[in-house]
């Protein structure tokens, strides 16, 4: 009995280290994009994600580089390609590609590709990666477009290499619709060299391993997650929470409603109530949705567990097709952003009527990206198309203040503004944090940043405010805590621009924006003086906030 229990747990450990190798093989194929790709904000702003999926199109491992929005989407979007080309019809050097928004990851500016792994003649598992490109041409990134049509060129699910040959023609097509044309190539080979050094290491795994196939292992990794997860969903308490949240949308303000059902092993959440979809790009496609549901849902109840396909199938979002978060094709989508990297608070919302002892304040959601570009009657070395990412501040929870000028959901870097400077005659007069922008509270709420950008020559540019959100319902506090300090954008005159449109930067004008503060958690009358001296004295808090914050003299 003994030497069974040895041989078994030998095999466990076996499995285990073999899912660790798997991990980082992954890794390992997110670097090769991050090393490769010609996009600054892949390159420098990590918006990419890479996974390793069994046959079924399963996932099994996603990199620890990349973004949620695009690792839980890419989970779903291997099924599509599966349905389109069966595994018997794929060879060696075969890769596949598309950026359709329902089946891939939200919206036309992210390519995904699928390369097969051959072991011998057989295929044994898939290799994914995705990341956001450039310009895709249509009317750019804006939230202007009134359907799909108008926001880029759809490639639905092609061959992009066959046994290694690549496509020339669907480049062609590729590039020929972008104002980045370089850009875009280099981003599409660098995805398919990642996928190529995935497969590459891969190979040595199993060489490593003696393994013909993933099966076994694959299993072992499905199982263990969702017996993990389960476990994980025990510690919440049965029963049906609600939250509600109001956000600037474009047209009018958006009205999110989140209804979760939490029942023993399983998570169901219904977005039932939420508004229709918008006239304009900032819908937030169901894929996209489910993605940054069921992040926000394992943030708090297993941040621990691996996410693969296993994890992830212990939650169920349900949504309305045609809300604004199940909008129905060809609704316009670019901007997706501003409604899905909202929800993860929105779960937050409903998770802490049943935990409120382990669940954050709201943060500022949804990244500021500067989609900057020359006016479109700019002529030669003038012209110039770019992007750079304002990030706001993250709500505070128990026992910790907010991360300032992070990123979450969405978990991107920052781009150094020395490199939009190189790529662009643009030039940024300030980019620092912001003082008084986190919520006040027991814990502080993570600061906000205020950048301002000017053009080198004085002349007209443009930039695109697609994704800015919480200029009118900022992130709010929990426990007690006060909101954050709301975003906001104006010329250096003063003069104020609002969220969603495009707007044109007068040539003796600068762009400012402030981004939006994270919330704060607990009563601010209980913070303590030692904290708010070491605040004043970092720049965090000014005295002023602290006499009418915290009512400290």
């Amino acid at each position: 009995m003994k030497a069974t229990l040895g041989h078994q747990s030998r095999q466990s450990i076996d499995k285990q280290v073999m899912w660790t190798r798997l991990i980082s093989v992954v890794e390992e194929q997110a670097q090769a994009l991050l090393r490769t790709a010609f996009g600054s904000v892949v390159r420098e702003a990590g918006d990419l994600s890479a996974g390793v999926y069994d046959l079924k199109g399963q996932m099994l491992a996603q990199a620890v580089t990349g973004t949620p929005g695009h690792v839980n989407t890419m989970a779903m979007a291997v099924s599509h390609f599966l349905e389109r080309f069966p595994v018997e019809t794929m060879k060696p050097g075969d890769v596949f590609v598309t950026n359709d928004p329902w089946m891939g990851t939200g919206h036309l500016f992210d390519y995904v590709t699928l390369t097969p792994a051959f072991r011998d003649e057989d295929p044994v598992a898939f290799f994914a990666s995705t990341c956001h490109v450039t310009d895709v041409g249509g009317r750019g990134f804006t939230a202007d477009a009134g359907s799909m049509f108008e926001e880029g060129v759809l490639i639905p699910h092609m061959r992009i290499r066959s046994a290694g040959t690549l496509n020339d023609d669907l480049l062609g097509i590729i590039q020929a619709n972008s104002r980045n044309p370089v850009e875009v190539m280099g981003d599409i080979r660098s995805l398919l060299s990642c996928n190529d050094a995935g497969v590459a290491r891969f190979a040595d795994m199993l060489d490593e391993f003696g393994l013909d196939s993933l099966d076994d292992l694959s299993r072992h990794i499905i199982e263990s997650s969702v017996t993990a997860m389960r476990q994980a969903i025990h510690s919440v308490p049965d029963g049906v929470y609600s939250a509600q949240m109001t956000i600037d949308g474009y047209e009018k303000p958006i009205a999110l409603e989140a209804r979760l059902t939490v029942d023993k092993e399983r998570i169901h959440l219904d977005y039932s109530g939420s508004s229709s979809a918008s006239r304009f790009g900032i819908n937030s496609p169901k894929c996209y949705t489910d993605a940054y549901s069921v992040f926000g849902l394992k943030c708090v109840i297993a941040p621990d567990v691996p996410n693969n396909a296993g994890s992830l199938g212990c939650f169920e979002v349900e949504a309305e097709p045609g809300s604004c978060v199940a909008p129905e094709r060809p609704a316009p989508v670019t901007a997706r952003h501003v409604i899905g990297q909202m929800l993860p608070d929105l779960v937050f919302g409903c998770l802490a009527q049943a935990l409120p002892d382990r669940v954050p304040a709201e943060s500022a959601g949804s990244i500021w990206v500067l989609a900057m570009a020359s006016m479109e009657d700019a002529t030669g070395g003038a012209r110039f198309n770019v992007m750079n990412v304002g990030l706001g501040g993250i709500g505070a929870g128990p026992g910790y203040d907010g991360m300032s000028t992070t990123a979450f959901p969405s978990g991107v870097g920052t781009i150094p503004i020395e490199v939009t400077e190189t790529e662009s005659p643009l030039i940024f007069h300030r980019k620092e944090l912001l003082p008084d922008s986190g919520g006040a509270g027991a814990q502080r709420g993570g600061l906000s940043q205020v950048i301002e950008v000017g053009h080198v020559f004085s002349e007209p540019f443009l930039v695109s405010a697609a994704t800015w959100d919480r200029l009118n319902y900022p992130a709010r506090g929990r426990m007690g805590g006060d909101d954050g300090r709301a975003g906001a954008a104006y010329l250096g005159s003063g003069e104020r621009l609002i969220g969603k449109k495009t707007h044109r930067i007068p040539a003796d004008q600068t762009l400012v924006i402030e981004t939006p503060g994270g919330g704060g958690f607990g009563d601010p009358e209980t913070r303590s003086d030692e904290q708010i001296e070491a605040d004043t004295e970092a720049g965090y808090v000014s005295e002023a906030g602290a006499i009418t914050d915290y009512h400290k003299h």
